[in-house]
Parts: C-alpha cells; structure tokens; sequence
C-alpha cells in the first residue's frame, strides 16, 4: 500500500496498533456504498471510462455478496475496511481496481462511511425509540385512573395516577428523538470529495456522490470534512442523554419491584434466580440497563477527550472513534429493547401502589390549598396548620381523611366539613387540572395528543 516510499514493511507491533479492521469491518455496506457512488461519479467525469467503472461496480456488487455470506476476513496486514474491500476488488477484476481511488483518500472515503454509518444508527435509534414510547402510551392509558404516590426526595410527596408518570418517561423519549433527529439533518454532508484534506485537481461533481449517498449536500470546507467526528460526538450525547432516561426508569422498576415496595412483578422473561436462594426474583434486565448507561456516558467522554486538542487536519488518534460509538450503539440498543419489552409486559400492582399513597399523608398540600381557597388563609400560615395536622395523624395512626372534624377544628376552628372532600386520593388526583396536571382527564388529553404525534391514533 505504501508504494516506494518504505524499504521494510512494519514491525508486528506496529501492524497491531496500526490495524482498525477488527472493529471498523462493521463499515463494509457503507464502505461499498461510498465505493459505487464514487466510481458511478468518476465514469459521468470521464475521469475513468465507462467500462473500467462497469467492472469495478460489478467487482464490488461481488465483494458485498461474499461479505454478506461470509463476513469480513481480517488481515491485519491490509489495516481497514477500505483496504480489505480494494485488495479483495483487485483480486477478483485486476489492476483496474486501483482506478476506484483516484480522486479521494481514505481520509474523506472513512469520514464518508462513518457518517453513513451513524446516519443509518440513527435511524434504528429512532424506531426503536418510537416503539418504547408505543409501549408506554399503552400501558398508561390502561391506568389513566389508577393511583400511585409520586414522590420527592424518594418521600411520598402527593398522590398521582401511574399513567402520568408513565407519560413523564414518554416525555423524556420525545426529547431524545428530536435529539437524534436534530443530529441527524446536522451531520448530513458528504465528505467524499474532500481527499486527504485540500479536495483535489481532477474534476470531480461532489454534488452527484452527495445525492447518490443520501446526503443533502457536499461539506463546504475539505479540511473540516475530513477532520470533523462532530456528527459522532452528537450521536453519542444525544445516546448519552437517552441512556440515562432508560437507567432512570431502570431503576424505578429495580425499585419497585422489591419487597418494600411491591409495586410491580417483572416478568420471568426479564428476571433471573439466584444460585443459591430459590426465592429471589432478581430484576436483573433492569440493573443492566441502568449499568449500560455507565458505560454509554463513558463512551461519550472517550470520544470527546480523544478530539480534545487535535490539529487540523486528519490524525491517526480519529482511527479511535468507531470504537465508542459502536460499542454505545449495541448498548443503546439492547437497553432500548429491554425496556420496551419490560414496560410492555410488567404487572403493575395498583392495589399496593394505591396503598401507599394512602400511607403517606400525600393529601396534606391539598388540605393546604383548601385552607388558603376556603378559609382565606395565606400559605404560609396554611401550611403551618396543616403541618400540625399531619403531625396528629401521624401520632394517631391514621390517615387525614380519618381524623374527626373535632380534632380538626382543635387545631383550627376554621375547618369545617367540606375539608373531607379535599382530603381523599381520588379527590386530589382529580383536582389537579392544570394543563399537564396527574388529573385522569388530563392525562388522557396528554395520551390521546402522544397516540396522534407518534401515529397511533388509529390503532384500535
């Protein structure tokens, strides 16, 4: 490969450190793509002739075939992808093979396929982003009604319906699909043109590989296309951010699945035993998905340190960003797919989840609130009340709706009988109209706008 320019081929060492193909194999579609167009591009040129871009097409429609059967060998000599494909077009249609790299340079040919590559990640990203948040519209639609405590500081805090806090995790998805969606029409520009890093003499249309590749226009500067790994630093926030959605439901469910709780059973598809305690249901799917997320962010913090600081314009460190990104992409992947499958068969235990909010004084803000709609009392004095309230219930081991108005009207004669309306779960759930609000016809507007946005309206 390197012509005259050496008088000994590498040392073994350097043949390890220097070869990408057991990692960057996975590009060899993009790779044949980039290939095809490239060479369609030099014939309408007439930079090759018609028949040398014939046989080298053909060449390469046979190279696709054999990858597609057999995988992609590896020979560390050969270093890449884009090697393996040209040793392999020589062999099979001769010396005209080394036609197919006039005009480009693995520089811009590597920039042009991991855009590809990424473009084409994103695109599995989002349909199975959408299919998680088809799970979540479903699940909680079934238990617009159904009430849970929602919490702060992991504290019972006021009581909400389970199908709004599905709908906050359906929330977060939307954002991280428009994450993707938005890194996507940023990084569609093909490189391919820009060679090692001046573009070139010969020429060329960058406008014909761009629309051949699916890109919506050739990058305007040949020093940045080949140097720029932006789109994949993009792809890894945006996978980052999507991750640590997927840990945070994660660990609800890891929560919510324990004896304290109780709030859920995971199916035994997305549960393990224990070697040696046969009562255990480990919500191990869950705990990996939380771990993965870890593992995710750390690719992303790989990738940024390793363009920290390179000058213009390709350096050998860029042959270390396929890595993160493809071991992030699997990652994504498998955590995307168990969490569907976890949120579309979990048992949700309302009945232990209604107790709960039952349990945790979550109505207090409500008898706060009346106070103040009521009684015309300012907050601030209306919380201390209901604080003292609380207090009573606690020591008397009951919940609010269960104290006697008599007691009530000792802490403060203003209460009067129409508190009880306020003071049950159902009433405060129901209360909470506010556009966004936990109130069960709220959630379900929030629901039925969700179906329309991702085109489940007509599903039956």
């Amino acid at each position: 490969m390197w012509g005259g320019r050496f008088a000994e081929g590498p040392a073994a060492v350097m043949r390890e450190i220097n070869a990408s193909i057991p990692f960057d194999k996975r590009l060899w579609r993009q790779d044949i793509a980039g290939s095809r167009a490239h060479v369609a591009m030099l014939a309408e040129q007439g930079i090759v002739s018609a028949g040398d871009a014939t046989l080298i097409a053909d060449g390469l429609a046979r190279v696709a075939a054999e990858y597609e059967a057999d995988g992609v060998p590896e020979d560390m000599a050969l270093e890449d992808i884009h090697m393996h494909v040209e040793h392999r077009l020589a062999e099979l249609i001769g010396p005209v093979a080394g036609r197919l790299h006039t005009a480009r340079s693995r520089n811009d040919q590597v920039a042009t396929d991991f855009r590809l590559w990424v473009r084409d990640a994103i695109d599995a990203v989002d349909e199975g982003l959408a299919g998680l948040q088809r799970a979540l519209v479903t699940r909680a639609e079934e238990h617009a009604d159904s009430v849970m405590p929602g919490f702060t500081h992991l504290q019972s805090a006021q009581p909400v319906t389970l199908g709004h806090h599905l709908m906050a995790y359906f929330e977060m998805i939307h954002r991280d699909r428009s994450r993707f969606e938005d890194a996507r029409a940023r990084m569609n520009e093909c490189p391919l043109g820009s060679a090692a890093l001046a573009g070139t003499g010969f020429p060329i249309d960058r406008e014909a590989t761009a629309e051949a590749l699916g890109f919506d226009r050739p990058t305007d500067n040949s020093l940045d296309a080949v140097s720029d790994r932006d789109f994949a630093l993009d792809y890894l926030m945006a996978a980052a951010t999507t991750a640590i959605h997927l840990s945070r439901l994660a660990e609800e469910f890891v929560l919510w699945a324990s004896q304290p709780f109780g709030f859920v059973k995971l199916p035994d598809a997305y549960s393990t035993g224990s070697s040696i305690m046969p009562q255990k249901r480990n919500p191990d799917a869950a705990e990996l998905v939380r771990g993965h997320a870890g593992r995710i962010v750390g690719a992303m913090t790989a990738l940024t340190i390793t363009m920290k600081g390179l000058p213009l314009a390709y350096s050998k460190d860029m042959q270390d960003d396929k890595p993160p990104v493809f071991e992030a992409h699997d990652l994504l992947a498998l955590s995307i797919a168990a969490m569907t499958g976890m949120v579309e068969t979990v048992t949700f235990r309302t009945d232990r989840m209604r107790a709960a909010a039952e349990a945790g004084f979550a109505t207090a803000t409500d008898l706060a609130d009346w106070l103040v709609r009521e009684a015309g009392i300012p907050f601030r004095e209306a919380h201390h009340i209901t604080g003292t309230v609380v207090k009573r219930a606690e020591a008397d081991g009951v919940a609010l709706d269960a104290l006697p108005l008599a007691v009530l009207q000792a802490i403060d004669p203003r209460i009067d009988a129409r508190v009880f309306a306020v003071l049950g779960i159902d009433a405060s759930v129901a209360a909470r109209t506010s556009h966004g609000g936990t109130a069960p016809d709220q959630v379900r507007q929030r629901i039925a706008e969700a179906k329309a946005a991702i085109g489940m309206e007509d599903e039956a």
